[in-house]
């Protein structure tokens, strides 16, 4: 076992160390001589090099983990004061024999450590203090400490250009000059070049920019998504700031499960610090950063728009905008009673509140509640379809919160709350009122069409083929001699955005869609299948590819789980319609705004945080099917289905409402979750809703039908890569094996409640016993004649192709699989180059005798003793004479 480190006096820093942190624990070894350097950890680049390359040489740094904790006595913290920023610290920091002495140039805020001696200077270096307690106690450096002390100085000064650099940084400076600091080497560190990926990672910086106007302050926002860590990301942050001339500049980056913020300003109106600081990290005016884990980019986007139009030059706030006292409902009363309480007030919505008390728990919302009544859910709980995760501010937030919740984030009703105790609310009515009166005050990066709506033509042209996009052209130039709004929705939109292959277009039409449709035909060359009930149709082109057309139309459901009543409507109201967020989307196709993105339901936002999420409360209720659909996408895409969207299945699933739905519909969402390329991830996913027993009790996964289906999953894939025909229809032979235990009358209990058609069912029940029997004969042949390939191929070749895969995959003998391989990439296709035209001109006259002869010919050709025609003939020619011998 490692010994540890008695360390009476350790010297350490922040997490994600900087030059600054580095550089003044050098320094604070000189005022503590007897001090243990433990450094504590970088994922800046740079500093990590020099770190491992030169520092270590120099210094003795040690990792805490190296220390023993019972033996320190003093802790000298360098460059900040936050408990939050020195986790490594927890276990020690609260002991009450620890001395704890603090050197920082930050300002001071809530989580800072209770130090007993504490120099803080608001100076633009935590090095610039340093070296000032090195001058007034009459110590000194060598060159190379000077030189390790310089780098960070120049560091957090921006090589003394920030705002924020004071005459002390430069007197530290001139200081360390004397004592033989290496300019030339401080500058390779400064000005280092860089690297491909880091030049890569800054266009896309550069690319995704955009300027807002907050308060008449212009703030830069950029943001990007990343699989793995960027190092030095704020280097890559201020090259920015260099190259664009920007004054105020917030950079935010989601790297693996964590969102990084770098920000930097260049004007006094914006405290980088203190915007930090209620991110959870801190910095001062100039510069600043902090890191958030578990929470999305698009959380953090709206946090920090929150935190800028509150904190740069406030002006009206939430205290004289709402309304109190507030109407409320708490959480256990029913449904009904919430309706009948809001229809007396003419209220469009309500706060929820916990039972016996002010605690704000959700928000209802008149409509919902109407429509759940019509569905007989009356009587159930409010906290069942309530709004559960609601924004809520505070009295002394801005204006400017209310309008991100109420305008972007689509909540109808903002609670007012004070310790989580509900205050007053802000409606819809109140801010629309207040932005009349003045309508200067909506800032443009918060109005639903600077954020939801963009142009992707540039998209399009790049992730289509051409005659695609031409297409679309074509048919957007259709609907504008018309006179219609044509958009492209649904999968084909969504895929298009996840970079993934799809090319089933879904055109909705504001206008006659099967009149669109019909022209749309004749223009392609195609032809035309019409329901008008539902007001749609299918155009199919010369080469097969299809267009569904839909009129835009608006679906109501007269009781759950009921097939949808069409209205016409217009594009918002047909996408509201939709299953998920991620599926309304749009694109219009009309000349004039061809690729114009639109976005009513947050969509890009949850593909983007990788989301299923559903449009409203009772989606389930209306379509259960949905369920099925949620776990198919969700799994597909790897994404997570939202906690409130999970709830409502929970809730669905209570209310038994897949029992409402026919068995065939349940049966044509599970074809195609079996169909999907991992369908055991999805059939995991039903087994903890509990899904596949409610249809079945066969059909619920044991560990044996989940190894079964994961080996099925590698031979559908290994199949797939042959590239042979024909294909097999993957989700039979995954259905095989949720079976694969099933007795006859289980399986004749599952079709029946999946609504099989007859020949369906007959067809498992016989593939069954068939897998079986070749099992058996298989088995028989191996130990007998294994060298006859023959055999095996008439004893696999009666038998469907999903049978053969499905054999495969759950024969545990290395030697059956490999037999089974060899047939289905080598054997299965094998044919005779004879005909019957051959035998005729044998002299043997056409009957019985000519499929024996073929078959013992084609068994020749499989066991290698007639390989081509000459030697088919020279054998059939004896097979006749014997044919003929024997009359």
């Amino acid at each position: 076992m490692k010994k540890l480190i008695s360390a009476p006096t350790i010297i350490t820093a922040h997490s994600n160390a900087d030059f600054d942190c580095l550089s003044s624990m050098v320094a604070a070894g000189k005022l503590y001589p007897d001090g243990v350097f433990v450094f504590p950890g970088s994922q800046e680049q740079g500093l990590r090099d020099f770190f491992v390359q030169s520092a270590t040489y120099l210094f003795n740094f040690y990792s805490f983990k190296d220390i023993d904790p019972e033996s320190v006595r003093t802790i000298v913290l360098c460059d900040t004061s936050q408990r939050s920023r020195v986790p490594h610290l927890k276990t020690i920091l609260d002991k009450a024999d620890i001395v704890v002495h603090v050197f920082d140039h930050h300002p001071e805020s809530e989580d800072d450590v209770r130090a007993d001696e504490q120099t803080i200077r608001p100076w633009g270096s935590t090095v610039a203090v340093m070296v000032s307690l090195l001058r007034e106690q009459g110590l000194s450096l060598t060159s190379e400490e000077a030189t390790i002390v310089g780098l960070g100085l120049y560091e957090d000064t921006g090589c003394f250009t920030f705002n924020s650099t004071t005459e002390y940084d430069l007197e530290a400076g001139a200081w360390l000059r004397k004592k033989g600091m290496d300019l030339d080497f401080v500058a390779d560190f400064m000005h280092r070049e860089l690297s491909s990926e880091q030049v890569s990672i800054l266009n896309e910086l550069l690319e995704a920019a955009s300027t807002h106007t907050i308060n008449e302050v212009e703030v830069c926002l950029t943001s990007i998504t990343t699989a793995s860590y960027v190092r030095d990301f704020a280097l890559l942050v201020h090259k920015m700031m260099e190259i664009e001339n920007i004054r105020v500049l917030f950079a935010l980056a989601r790297m693996q499960d964590r969102v990084h913020i770098v920000a930097r300003s260049r004007m006094p109106e914006v405290d980088a610090g203190k915007i930090c600081a209620s991110l959870g990290g801190g910095g001062h005016p100039y510069a600043a950063s902090a890191t958030a884990k578990n929470k999305t980019l698009a959380e953090i986007q709206d946090e920090l728009f929150g935190l800028l139009y509150t904190h740069i030059n406030p002006q009206i706030t939430v205290q004289s905008l709402m309304s109190r006292p507030p109407v409320f409902i708490e959480q256990d009363q029913s449904i009904a009673r919430a309706s009948e309480v809001m229809t007396r007030y003419g209220l469009k919505a309500i706060p929820v509140v916990a039972e016996n008390s002010l605690i704000c728990t959700g928000i209802l919302e008149h409509q919902l509640a109407d429509k759940a009544k019509a569905h007989g859910l009356g009587e159930f709980r409010v906290q069942e379809y309530m709004l559960g995760r609601v924004h809520t501010v505070s009295p002394d937030d801005s204006l400017y919160a209310v309008i991100e919740i109420i305008i972007n984030q689509g909540q109808r009703l903002v609670p007012v709350v004070v310790d989580q105790e509900i205050q007053g609310v802000i409606t819809r009515t109140d801010l629309i009122n207040t932005l009349i009166e003045e309508p200067a005050r909506i800032p443009e990066s918060l109005t639903p069409g600077g954020t939801r709506e963009k142009n992707i033509k540039t998209l399009l042209r790049n992730r289509l083929p051409p005659e695609v996009f031409s297409l679309l052209s074509q048919a957007g130039e259709l609907g504008r001699q018309k006179g219609y709004k044509v958009y492209a929705v649904g999968g084909f939109v969504r895929d298009i955005l996840l970079h993934s292959p799809n090319l089933d277009i879904d055109l909705v039409v504001e206008g006659d869609g099967i009149n669109y449709a019909g022209e749309l035909a004749e223009l392609f060359g195609g032809r035309l299948r019409s329901h008008k009930k539902f007001k749609t149709a299918v155009v199919i082109l010369p080469n097969k590819q299809r267009i569904d057309v839909a009129t835009a139309r608006l679906e109501y459901y007269e009781h759950p789980a009921a097939l949808p009543t069409v209205e016409l409507s217009s594009i918002k109201m047909d996408l509201i319609r939709r299953d998920f967020s991620i599926n309304a989307l749009a694109i219009e196709i009309i000349p004039k705004n061809f690729g114009r993105l639109v976005d009513f339901f947050g969509g890009q936002r949850d593909l983007k945080e990788k989301r299923i999420r559903v449009l409203h409360s009772l989606s389930f209720v209306e379509d259960p099917t949905r369920i099925l659909r949620a776990i198919r996408f969700e799994q597909r895409f790897h994404f997570q289905i939202g906690s409130q969207t999970s709830r409502l299945i929970k809730n669905a699933l209570q209310l038994n409402l897949m029992h409402k739905l026919s068995g065939n519909r349940i049966f044509q969402e599970l074809k195609l979750i079996l169909s999907e390329q991992s369908p055991l991830a999805c059939l995991q996913r039903m087994q903890e809703f509990e899904l596949l027993v409610s249809i079945h009790t066969a059909l619920k996964l044991s560990a044996q039908k989940e190894k079964l289906i994961e080996k099925i999953e590698k031979v559908l894939d290994w199949y797939d890569l042959l590239y042979l025909e024909p294909r097999p229809e993957r989700w039979k032979v995954v259905l095989l094996g949720l079976l694969v235990s099933s007795k006859q009358e289980q399986i004749h209990g599952v079709a029946q409640a999946l609504n099989f058609p007859e020949k369906l069912e007959q067809f498992f029940v016989g593939l069954k016993q068939d897998v079986q029997s070749a099992r058996d004969k298989l088995f028989w042949w191996q130990k007998h004649e294994s060298g006859s390939m023959s055999r095996i191929y008439f004893i696999l070749q009666p038998m469907p192709l999903e049978g053969v895969l499905f054999l495969m995959a759950s024969s545990r003998k290395e030697h059956t699989r490999k037999h089974l391989s060899l047939y289905l990439s080598q054997l299965k296709d094998t044919e005779i180059d004879l005909s019957g035209k051959d035998l005729k001109s044998l002299g043997l006259k056409p009957g019985p005798a000519y499929n024996r002869i073929f078959n013992l010919v084609l068994t020749a050709k499989l066991d290698g003793q007639a390989p081509d025609r000459n030697a088919q003939l020279d054998l059939a020619r004896k097979l006749i004479r014997r044919e003929t011998a024997s009359g």
